[in-house]
């Protein structure tokens, strides 16, 4: 559905072919010379580990053709994502819950060699994406509270401590804990 509401919205404009990962990519830029901008979808799982997708798809296309424009299409408007793939190689980062506008701008810098990052993350779209709550335990998990301590410390049981735990892993996309306090390090949401 994404891939088919971005060829809509950039066929009027631009000649679109695409790809399904990023090593089919590679391939198109080897067959069929250069391009002026690709779109790398951040979102895509890569279950086969010979599928390359995100980051890795942006920085053997920035090797490929380094005068490549690159948009980052990243699942959420947060600072992090936007950082890491600006990092990656990619021109410009425009998440997918943005206006058709944000992403027609960030294709237009992407092939005017300008960087664009999607306003919403600049703003740290991240922010609101914890509760107040889910902010306070993360902040007691980075700082090595165990459950129970946070929980006594707050005034509510374990379990109530651990649903808002699994509530901001959730959120913000986070294999575990550890994972969690990075990525809430990296958004500010923590100290």
């Amino acid at each position: 559905m994404v891939r088919l509401g971005v060829r809509r919205l950039l066929d009027e404009r631009f000649e679109v072919e695409e790809a399904t990962h990023g090593g089919d990519a590679l391939e198109m830029l080897r067959d069929y010379g250069e391009f002026d901008v690709a779109i790398i979808d951040l979102g895509r799982a890569g279950g086969d580990e010979r599928v390359m997708n995100g980051t890795a798809a942006i920085k053997a296309l920035r090797k490929a053709s380094p005068g490549l424009g690159i948009v980052a299409h990243g699942p959420r408007a947060e600072r992090h994502v936007a950082a890491e793939a600006i990092k990656a190689g990619a021109t410009a980062y425009v998440a997918k819950s943005s206006s058709a506008d944000a992403l027609n701008r960030a294709v237009d810098a992407a092939a005017d060699a300008e960087t664009f990052v999607d306003p919403a993350a600049e703003n740290g779209g991240g922010r609101a994406a914890l509760t107040r709550r889910q902010r306070q335990i993360l902040q007691m998990i980075a700082d090595g509270h165990s459950t129970s301590l946070a929980a006594k410390r707050l005034g509510l049981s374990s379990e109530t401590v651990r649903t808002h735990t699994k509530a901001a892993l959730a959120r913000l996309g986070a294999r575990d804990r550890a994972h969690a306090v990075a990525i809430g390090l990296r958004s500010s949401l923590i100290d």
